[in-house]
């Protein structure tokens, strides 16, 4: 009967470790399942977004926010079709949200959690929602160009202005081929690929190089190396502020969105929700301006007396700069992202 009691006794002692053990494993996995891995295009713009964004989202919801960086909607389709989702949180252009919801390749968005409030509803989708808003332009050597381009069709033409160009073989460049063509702001949508593609062919001789990513363009403009390029406003400022000679205009700049999606099968996707939700806030919202030429998308930031009217009136999403610019047609890219990206591959060889 002693053996017994001492061997009911021990199987009760390791029984009580054992629930404790349980119980810190589960404290651990809990504690392991606060934080979230977020996606985004790196360099100057990641850095600002850590300021504005995952900093203060990760301290108002007690969640770490780990950033990495990718190159497009490629990477995400990648993990999900592998099953190794290790993103919880990706921003991709607004038409690569879109592409990545009728690939079946994101989670729809939990707005119970997310408050859309102050977004424009267009922006708003049961599996992306957008961000912020970003505008493309031409910008130039300030030594060298005495006589900017005013327009695309100048740009495009080396005769006109002089100088060596570089310009990105993606996305909004065949906008711009075809505003240089003499296609009516109003009408460029749905966009003639024959015709873009003719023009960009016809300028490709002029085109010294071909920048591929946003730290690429920043370096082209830091070194001089090229007369004018194209640049998204977040580069071209960073190398200004950097004491690049170069200066950029809104005048017929493409203006379109940054979108947050959940890759599908996200590990930590009720804490992703919480993050987006948290980065969507006025108040978050508020702080972009202050750390990149970019434009908040919730309207509402403006309210909060951060933004001060000398800054709100810099920002391409102001009145004067919103007239001056082209809106990028989300739906159009998400239709032929892919067509697009192939022709440009074609045109490159």
């Amino acid at each position: 009967m002693k053996k017994t009691s001492k061997t009911k006794n021990l199987l009760m002692a390791w029984s009580a470790l054992g629930g404790i053990a349980a119980g810190l494993l589960g404290v651990s996995g809990q504690a392991m399942a606060q934080e979230v891995t977020v996606a985004s295009w790196g360099g100057t713009y990641q850095e600002a977004l850590r300021k504005a964004f995952y900093g203060p989202a990760s301290k108002e919801t007690g969640i770490t926010i780990k950033d990495v960086t990718l190159k497009g909607i490629a990477d995400v389709r990648l993990q999900v079709k592998a099953n190794a989702v290790v993103w919880d949180v990706a921003e991709l252009f607004g038409g690569g949200c879109e592409q990545a919801r009728r690939e079946d390749l994101s989670e729809p968005l939990d707005y119970s959690v997310i408050k859309t409030d102050g977004i424009p509803p267009q922006l708003v989708n049961s599996h992306w929602i957008a961000i912020n808003s970003y505008s493309t332009v031409m910008a130039w050597n300030t030594d060298r160009v005495k006589n900017p381009p005013k327009n695309w069709a100048e740009f495009f033409d080396n005769k006109k202005v002089p100088g060596t160009r570089s310009i990105s073989p993606q996305s909004v460049t065949v906008e711009m081929a075809l505003l240089a063509d003499g296609v009516p702001a109003d009408k460029l949508y749905p966009l003639d690929l024959d015709r873009a593609f003719k023009k960009l062919a016809e300028f490709k001789p002029q085109v010294t190089t071909f920048w591929m990513t946003g730290a690429a363009s920043t370096q082209l403009a830091l070194s001089g190396e090229v007369d004018m390029l194209t640049m998204w406003t977040s580069r071209a400022q960073a190398a200004k502020n950097e004491g690049a000679k170069i200066d950029y205009t809104y005048e017929g700049a493409l203006l379109g969105i940054q979108c947050l999606m959940v890759p599908k099968g996200a590990k930590n996707k009720a804490n992703a929700m919480k993050v987006i939700a948290s980065m969507l806030t006025p108040e978050i919202q508020a702080n972009l301006p202050h750390h990149v030429a970019y434009s908040p998308i919730n309207a509402k930031a403006m309210d909060t007396g951060k933004i001060p009217p000398e800054l709100a009136r810099t920002l391409n999403s102001s009145p004067e700069n919103r007239a001056k610019q082209v809106v990028v047609d989300v739906m159009w890219w998400a239709d032929h992202g892919q067509e697009v990206q192939e022709r440009f591959d074609k045109l490159m060889k």
